[in-house]
């Protein structure tokens, strides 16, 4: 079995076309198609069905698939633990992130980083917070922002970077725009405006919510914060935000106001696997984070 097999074979499942494979390759389809034959030989099972240019998996090979992937994961990280050895400064750090965090607490902590570090490259991965928690433990990356910090989950360590609040959106023309601080159950009448199902800050806007003895009336959903923003601006409902959102500038024609009852807030920290260490450079990034939000807090303290 040969480091280039299982790299076109890689290349193949996930387009489902050997063509589109090859060209992604710069190699002729014929040779793509000469070592996805060469590989099932070798393992004596049919990886693919075919449908003339087009394939799909067959059930060996999705789980042939995961492993594989798994496997150059391990590879290329020792490819690169090698490189960064030799000079941990100029390495990549690869950090997936969720939405919430990528306006502001991610860039700040990258611009301040590279202030330090100028030639050090980033690769950036916007998931979800399941899909994070996943992703470190079968090694997409080794390293994820995320927030709140699970927990629970054993296959994975945890830092808690900081805690922030939550504070309620609300159009300019809101009734209760002038009020100094709210309860969320001022807002039991009002429209909402959330992220959809599987985000892990709607549960905890649905929690807080439920903590009051209500559901709320979600009248619209987005899967993006300034899309949420938008929707407040126009005054089409109100939301629960992350602070860290709005540090910059309140959108157009909204206020914020802060919560009294209950008091909402979510950890953020940073995630690493619990059995691989990271690589040189991700490790300068790790330490890096809890000292720059460390300082952070004891200036806003």
């Amino acid at each position: 079995m040969e480091l280039r097999q299982l790299q076109y074979f890689i290349e193949v499942a996930n387009r489902e076309h050997v063509t589109d494979a090859a060209d992604a390759l710069h190699v002729a389809q014929s040779a793509v198609s000469r070592q996805i034959s060469n590989l099932e030989n070798e393992l004596g099972v049919d990886l693919f069905i075919r449908e003339g240019r087009r394939v799909k998996l067959t059930p060996i090979g999705k789980i042939f698939l995961e492993r594989i992937e798994q496997a150059m994961n391990v590879i290329n990280d020792a490819t690169r633990e090698v490189e960064e050895y030799l000079d941990p400064e100029k390495g990549t750090i690869r950090i997936a992130y969720p939405i919430s965090l990528a306006a502001y607490t991610l860039p700040t902590a990258i611009y301040a980083f590279r202030m330090q570090y100028p030639d050090a490259k980033f690769y950036l991965k916007q998931a979800l917070y399941g899909e994070l928690i996943d992703g470190v433990i079968k090694g997409d990356f080794n390293m994820a922002l995320i927030a709140p910090v699970p927990m629970e989950e054993k296959k994975i360590k945890r830092k808690i970077l900081f805690t922030e609040e939550v504070v309620a959106l609300l159009p300019i023309h809101h009734p209760l725009a002038n009020k100094s601080q709210l309860s969320l159950r001022d807002l039991k009448d009002d429209p909402f405006v959330m992220l959809p199902d599987g985000f892990k800050f709607r549960q905890i806007v649905i929690k807080a919510c439920n903590k009051l003895g209500f559901q709320p009336d979600v009248a619209f959903e987005g899967d993006d914060i300034d899309a949420l923003k938008g929707l407040v601006s126009a005054g089409l409902g109100v939301t629960l935000m992350p602070d860290v959102t709005l540090v910059d500038s309140l959108p157009r024609a909204t206020v914020k106001i802060p919560l009294i009852e209950p008091t909402v807030t979510r950890t953020v920290g940073v995630i690493t696997p619990s059995d691989r260490e990271l690589l040189p450079t991700e490790e300068l990034f790790y330490e890096f984070l809890q000292e720059f939000f460390s300082r952070l807090s004891y200036f806003k303290d």
